[in-house]
């Protein structure tokens, strides 16, 4: 990685922040827990910049627009509102998942053909 790259994803990650903090205080409220429930789940496309998170502040501007409240838009359990944004996602514990299954697939190769 360059130093470019890093200095411009801080500059993003800044931009990013100050649309969040333009929010209505409800609408920041959610936006932190949100983004505290991605980064424990994982999505992988949380590191490849601020795309899935740009994207819900996107949603989270237009609802604010319409006077309507952050529930409104998100729905009472926001938690399922994030499960439904990555469910097509691959997350860090899918990647994990994978790695597990192939070592145990070669550790039983090699197992299977030394007692042949």
């Amino acid at each position: 990685m360059k130093i470019q790259d890093i200095i411009d994803g801080k500059k993003e990650w800044r931009a990013h922040m100050a649309r969040v903090k333009a929010l209505p205080q409800d609408y920041q409220i959610v936006y932190k827990e949100i983004q505290k429930y991605l980064f424990k789940v994982g999505p992988i496309e949380l590191t490849e910049g601020t795309g899935l998170l740009s994207g819900i502040v996107d949603l989270f501007e237009e609802g604010a627009s319409y006077g309507k409240g952050v529930l409104e838009v998100t729905g009472s359990d926001v938690a399922d509102f994030c499960d439904d944004l990555i469910k097509d996602s691959k997350t860090y514990a899918d990647v994990y998942q994978e790695s597990v299954n192939q070592e145990v697939s070669k550790a039983m190769k090699k197992v299977t053909n030394k007692t042949k």
